[in-house]
């Protein structure tokens, strides 16, 4: 059974953001941001930090990932931006109530759903609490959405440490369907160090 991973997006407005974007950063992403456009998957990864890093080694390991851009869908990892790309995707709200982010990813959920073997099941790395993902894609799917059920109740932090984890160790989690799921339970327990 072949997996599609659908990674939420990083955030595009903070600190870090500022840092690729405003000249700041010598160091070589930047430099290629600026210079020639970079992958949407390294510069959220850099966003992003742990979780990002964490879900898309994870999805690389395991199945084919696709990256949730506002306003742009789904995107392959390695999808050069630029600068002005990043900033146009920093704008646009990541909100079900923000046309320019729900709309593009109803179209791409309704076109991955078009070409996929029934076989083929679609799991959801990020947020499952919410609605702002979930709601949008999930009946657009027919039926095929799944989430890691050990993400019930982690944070970002303990997620993308999770999934390093099991790429370091090749287990997989195990996926569950989104309907009729609890996706809001307890804190499980930390993390053991890696050694």
């Amino acid at each position: 059974m072949s997996r599609f991973f659908l990674l939420s997006p990083a955030h595009c407005g903070g600190v870090r953001a500022r840092i690729l974007l405003e000249g700041r950063g010598a160091f070589p992403l930047a430099q290629r941001l600026r210079q020639q456009g970079a992958p949407i998957g390294d510069v959220f990864a850099f966003l992003s930090g742990l979780y990002f890093r964490g879900k898309l080694a994870y999805a690389r390991a395991f199945g084919t990932p696709l990256v949730i851009v506002p306003g742009r869908g789904f995107l392959d990892p390695d999808t050069i931006v630029t600068p002005k790309e990043l900033r146009a995707i920093a704008r646009i709200r990541v909100d079900l109530d923000e046309p320019r982010f729900r709309r593009p990813l109803q179209r791409a959920a309704e076109m991955l759903a078009s070409t996929l073997p029934p076989e083929h099941i679609v799991v959801l790395l990020g947020s499952i609490a919410t609605g702002k993902y979930v709601d949008a894609i999930e009946g657009r799917l027919g039926g095929r959405l799944r989430f890691p059920a050990e993400f019930v109740g982690r944070g970002d932090m303990s997620r993308g440490g999770l999934m390093l984890r099991c790429v370091l160790h090749s287990e997989e989690l195990e996926y569950v369907p989104l309907a009729g799921s609890i996706r809001r339970g307890k804190r499980p327990p930390r993390l053991a160090p890696l050694r």
